[in-house]
């Protein structure tokens, strides 16, 4: 087990708490998109505005992450085989490529998760803003780690005071960063 709280150890080393992590996770293959179920309930509804071919599918996910995602072939028509297994959508080949439509039960399955999919809608946008986020480099991706795991050590122990403090240096930081450099060096020739 290792000492969080040790003040002798090196940053960085991760021992200290504070880990360098790689920009990717799961074994390389960057971070998940989307919660179980999720992919199934959106090309349900994609396909219930309009009907279309997987690639047009992997096409309009690709447009809601604005390029930063796009899901593989070997995701989408799997699920596509699903859905049209569970009868939610049929498929019509024409010119040698499916195009799907969605069926009554489809739009009634619709229908009973419109709350649901309103959630995978929402994890899309926090998903697009963390995926944007990857063209950081990977030392502020570390930094970043670590400024989390150094608010999860609080453990909801916060104290009135410690609230202030917290905050006044996370708004301060924030600022500072919005400002940039030049707005920084202006302010140290004029002190």
């Amino acid at each position: 087990m290792r000492d969080h709280h040790s003040p002798h150890r090196e940053h960085g080393d991760g021992r200290d708490g504070f880990e360098k992590r790689p920009g990717r996770e799961r074994g390389g293959r960057g971070p998940r998109v989307f919660a179980p179920g999720d992919l199934k309930l959106l090309l349900l509804a994609l396909i219930a505005e309009q009907p279309c071919h997987g690639y047009d599918l992997i096409r309009q996910i690709e447009g809601m992450f604005d390029g930063a995602y796009s899901p593989s072939p070997g995701v989408i028509y799997p699920t596509l085989t699903f859905l049209e297994e569970s009868d939610l959508i049929a498929g019509d080949a024409e010119g040698g490529k499916k195009r799907y439509s969605v069926t009554d039960a489809g739009r009634l399955s619709l229908s009973e998760q419109a709350i649901a999919l309103d959630g995978v809608r929402m994890r899309i946008d926090v998903s697009k803003r963390s995926l944007r986020g990857h063209d950081r480099p990977a030392e502020i991706h570390e930094a970043v780690h670590n400024l989390r795991h150094a608010l999860q050590m609080h453990h909801g122990r916060w104290s009135p005071e410690e609230i202030l403090r917290v905050r006044d240096l996370l708004n301060d930081t924030a600022k500072a960063i919005v400002d940039g450099p030049a707005v920084q060096s202006a302010q140290e020739k004029a002190e």
